[in-house]
Formats: structure tokens, sequence, C-alpha cells
């Protein structure tokens, strides 16, 4: 099945603590069901310090499920995604405009 969510797609949070916010995928694991966006849901994580690196808390961005990520159109609006078949390719289409993503 096609992915409805790829890696470079403008996406806006719909739930979460994160709500209204947006950013761009950087990695999808559709094995989870869960996708990392930039910038949103981003959690502290201690490291220890090294030669090479300053230690410190250092902001890491988690996963976020790819069912609260919605793809944000031409206008900048969430839409739901769809498929269509233009000649022999199968493309995705933006639900509110019809627009070709």
């Amino acid at each position: 099945m096609a992915a409805k969510l790829k890696k470079g797609d403008r996406v806006v949070v719909l739930a979460g603590k994160d709500k209204g916010k947006t950013g761009e995928i950087t990695q999808v694991m559709p094995k989870d069901n869960k996708a990392i966006v930039d910038g949103v849901n981003i959690a502290l994580r201690h490291t220890r310090q090294t030669q090479t690196s300053q230690g410190g808390r250092v902001p890491k961005n988690m996963p976020i499920d790819l069912s609260n990520l919605a793809l944000m159109d031409a206008n900048g609006k969430p839409t739901r995604v769809g498929f269509r078949m233009e000649g022999d390719k199968k493309v995705r289409f933006a639900k509110t405009t019809g627009d070709v993503i």
C-alpha cells in the first residue's frame, strides 16, 4: 500500500501536546506507524560528557504517531490525502483542493 505521508512533507499536528505545530517529516517508520517531525515532540536527553562532545541536556525529536499528523495543502491548512491515477501513474492529491502533491 502506498504511503500517505512521506519524508519531506510539510505536516501539522492534530492531537497531543504539540497540537497546531507544523514541521517537516525527517523520517518515517511504517512498521511502527510513526514519523519524526522536525521541531515537534521534543524530549530532553541527558548525555554524559565525552572527549568529542559536550555533555548536558540535549533536545531530541521523538516519534509521533502518523494518525496525529495531517498534510498541509497549498493554502497552509491541514488536509487528507487521496490517491488517483493520472495516465498510468498513481499520484497523491490533497482532498481539500484537489491539487497533486
